[in-house]
């Protein structure tokens, strides 16, 4: 394109020139006016638009002189750069197929260019770390600081952060070099934060990482939504939760991780009633195994109440295996251990899991049953390792069909679910 603008500008010139030239040919000389120039012991007389035009044509033909003499250091140049992009493209293709040395003696190549010297760097770090070259990977890292400071303390953030040393990682992110952070800089300081154990501020970058587009809408709500859960653990006292847990979009607070962070976080803290309140509002907002579970496993007391407000789920969820473990852990801690033991065989019946195997086998060993207690906590194992179960001593066949017997499973809006 450069070459083809260089031409159209040269023919656009020699018509102005020839065009020039007729019109001063048709001119008095009288009328033109005169210059008179003396070099070298001699005088020149001409008229003053010829000697502008021959001023033109001396610029003109001294530029393609300069053009003429520099096209060698041109093509030389041009050549190197496509020689230097080449290399940079075969020494990526052969970092993604793992050839490492391979990789980092093109890289090396490529890293002349000054236009490519980057990228090159912080492949050849890439390939140090493939090798477990440490000094190798120090050394590119520091060559790629030197010609692209921002770039390089985003590399060392995202290394730092793949060994598990997130301090590491915002030292580089809050470096004067690296401000102001990019897109990608956000989301490695956001998850370097987060697994410092600040992810409240963590949280307050996800409006920069959303109004940059920074990250797909699905892994930032899920990042969202596990930043928010993680604040609400943190909190250092009551005060603190409720502030957090007042801060979050109202969708947030139903969603299940969320709430189980903040019930176990405010029964830690001994702010019970919140704890409870919670869990009632989501579940009566949308059920979900694992806070029915949860709301028997909080470290608080109120059995009464929440047994109550158990069995009148139960109506709606008379399946739910999360429910009846519950059911049988409220009903354990009240002396119960009958009741326990028929909602936990209810339980397993309906495909509960480890929770209830545990829980039988506590309640063996409180009753001093030591072989069944050391059966169901060896079944909790199996389940957990998705192992086959070893059967308990056979119930009688009406307490079976028990078992296994359902009441209509109503839906929230009261209407029958259809079972498979």
């Amino acid at each position: 394109m450069k070459v083809f603008q260089t031409v159209v500008i040269l023919l656009l010139l020699i018509a102005l020139g020839v065009f020039g030239a007729q019109w001063l040919a048709q001119q008095p000389a009288q009328d033109l006016g005169q210059v008179f120039v003396r070099f070298g012991g001699y005088d020149y007389t001409t008229t003053g638009p010829r000697a502008l035009l021959a001023l033109v044509l001396a610029f003109i033909a001294l530029w393609l002189l300069v053009r003429l003499l520099a096209l060698p250091f041109r093509i030389w140049r041009r050549h190197h750069r496509k020689q230097a992009r080449a290399r940079l493209i075969e020494g990526l293709r052969a970092l993604e197929a793992g050839h490492w040395q391979r990789a980092d003696k093109l890289l090396e190549r490529a890293a002349h260019d000054l236009e490519v010297e980057a990228l090159a760097q912080a492949g050849r770090v890439r390939a140090a770390d493939a090798r477990e070259d440490a000094a190798a990977a120090q050394q590119h890292l520091s060559a790629l600081m030197r010609r692209d400071p921002a770039a390089a303390a985003l590399l060392d953030a995202e290394r730092a952060l793949a060994i598990g040393q997130p301090r590491q990682a915002l030292a580089a992110l809050d470096a004067p070099a690296a401000q102001p952070l990019p897109p990608r800089g956000l989301w490695l300081r956001a998850q370097a934060l987060a697994a410092d154990g600040r992810a409240g501020e963590a949280y307050g970058l996800l409006g920069a990482l959303r109004q940059q587009q920074a990250v797909p809408p699905a892994a930032l709500a899920a990042l969202e939504a596990r930043l928010a859960a993680q604040s609400l653990a943190e909190a250092a006292d009551a005060n603190v939760l409720a502030e957090h847990w007042e801060s979050l979009p109202r969708p947030l607070r139903s969603e299940a991780a969320v709430v189980d962070a903040y019930a176990l976080r405010a029964a830690a803290l001994r702010w019970d009633e919140a704890a409870i309140n919670s869990l009632e509002h989501a579940l009566d907002e949308r059920w979900d195994e694992s806070l029915a579970l949860r709301y028997g496993q909080l470290p608080i007391g109120r059995f009464d109440a929440r047994r109550a407000s158990a069995q009148r789920w139960l109506q709606a969820h008379p399946a739910s295996p999360g429910l009846l473990v519950t059911l049988a852990l409220l009903a354990r801690q009240q002396g119960q251990w009958t009741a326990a033991q028929e909602f936990l065989h209810r339980a397993l019946a309906q495909g509960a899991g480890a929770e209830a195997w545990e829980a039988l086998g506590d309640g063996f060993a409180e009753a001093g049953d030591d072989a069944l207690a050391r059966t169901s906590y060896a079944n909790a194992l199996r389940a957990t390792r998705g192992e086959p179960l070893q059967p308990l001593p056979p119930r009688e066949l009406r307490d079976q069909i028990h078992d296994l017997a359902v009441g209509e499973d109503r839906d929230e809006h009261g209407f029958p679910r259809l079972r498979d």
